[in-house]
């Protein structure tokens, strides 16, 4: 894609076919849906008066809600950060850029977590010039070191210009081209278009939480185990119960808090290995614990690492950048997993079912996969794993002695 001009793009269609399949994904879980299935619902601005009853209440309408049980799902908003002028120019955030109509020439990217390096591509991929700035040393800070190595490589043959450990101290508007001005410690860049994907922060602005006595804290409501609040008849789950802001963890905690309050017993709604997929091209996926994590957790940590050009799927359709990595433990067990490939969010499940039940190496190195596939790659790293760790012990030792193998 780096060497393919794009004359131009109808950027309208594109962002219309975007609206249009969000529309048919949304359908289903619609106010009018759920009024199908007999949910009431209430549509204004929710707050609390005590911590039994809220107050709904819109342009038209108001209502008070009194119950015995509680689950706050506000969803989170974009993080603005705190820089100098940034109130004064025009932005986007994830929130408005799906609204654009016309193309930016060159847009400004401010963050490299996974919207920004999404947005990046995309408007790259559509023919803007982009230039992205990132405070830290590298792109998806969170994700193993390799990873973002792998993503800033392909971002650059692409065209994207990548301004690392770049700490943003200021934005402007340039006074005769109008343009926006992005300042760093070590210069500017104009544009004519700006996105601050820079994070995250839970809704909880208007419900006055504190009337509920609810405790909040800068990442969320603290839960404990099964998603109560420090108030017992009060739940919270997905982006403001201070965990991994995803939508699959959502409707997870969201079933998990719905089912704790009302029935007896309780399950766990706390999750230690989220699993997530940055969808670049190629995507980012993760779950567990990364190598630097695992080493300081268990202090003795293998790793497995089965590069993507040794996977015949991948070959075949010429996506071979990226890897397979998997953390585990002295005896196998599964601990972490990344991959960096095409279909990587397919992928990485394998690995989410593996960390989850505490299966080892041996365990899916004995699954019979699919071939040729994808998935079919963990199966090969596991079983060349398995395969090193026999002959490295003590049968297997003897077993090269007795055929004169060094």
């Amino acid at each position: 894609m780096g060497d393919t001009t794009i004359e131009s793009v109808d950027l309208g269609s594109v962002m219309g076919y975007v609206r249009q399949a969000i529309e048919r994904v949304y359908q289903y879980e619609s106010p009018e849906t759920l009024q199908e299935e007999g949910v009431e619902v209430l549509k204004g601005q929710a707050r609390f008066e005590n911590s039994h009853t809220l107050t709904v209440a819109s342009a038209d309408s108001r209502a008070t809600i009194s119950a015995k049980k509680f689950v706050l799902c506000p969803g989170a908003r974009p993080i603005v950060p705190d820089v100098r002028g940034l109130s004064e120019v025009p932005y986007l955030t994830y929130e408005q850029v799906y609204g654009l109509e016309v193309l930016p020439e060159h847009l400004l990217v401010i963050g490299g977590g996974p919207v920004g390096v999404e947005m990046a591509q995309a408007f790259g991929r559509l023919g803007s010039r982009v230039s992205l700035f990132q405070g830290l040393p590298r792109l998806l800070p969170r994700d193993e070191p390799e990873a973002s190595d792998v993503l800033a490589r392909v971002l650059i043959d692409e065209g994207v210009e990548l301004h690392l450990g770049a700490r943003v101290k200021g934005v402007a508007r340039h006074d005769r081209r109008g343009d926006i001005i992005v300042r760093t410690e070590v210069g500017e860049v104009g544009g004519d278009a700006l996105l601050v994907a820079t994070g995250r922060t839970p809704s909880v602005d208007t419900l006055e939480l504190s009337r509920a006595g609810v405790t909040f804290k800068t990442k969320g409501v603290p839960v404990n185990k099964v998603l109560r609040t420090n108030v017992k008849h009060i739940y919270a789950a997905g982006d403001v119960s201070g965990g991994p802001q995803f939508t699959h963890y959502a409707g997870y905690q969201g079933f998990v808090a719905a089912r704790n309050a009302l029935f007896p017993g309780a399950s766990k709604g706390l999750v230690e290995s989220v699993p997530w997929t940055t969808f670049t091209d190629p995507e980012v996926a993760r779950a567990g614990l990364t190598e630097a994590e695992a080493r300081q957790k268990h202090r003795e940590a293998d790793v497995s690492v089965m590069p993507m050009k040794r996977v015949d799927r991948a070959v075949v359709e010429s996506d071979t950048e990226g890897f397979i990595k998997v953390v585990h433990k002295k005896d196998g067990t599964v601990v972490g997993a990344t991959v960096v490939a095409e279909r990587a969010g397919e992928t990485i499940h394998e690995w989410v079912l593996a960390i989850s039940n505490g299966l080892k190496m041996s365990d899916l190195a004995s699954t019979v996969h699919v071939y040729p596939t994808y998935s079919i790659a963990n199966q090969q790293l596991a079983s060349s794993h398995s395969l090193a760790s026999f002959l490295g012990g003590r049968v297997g030792k003897v077993l090269r002695r007795i055929g004169g193998l060094k």
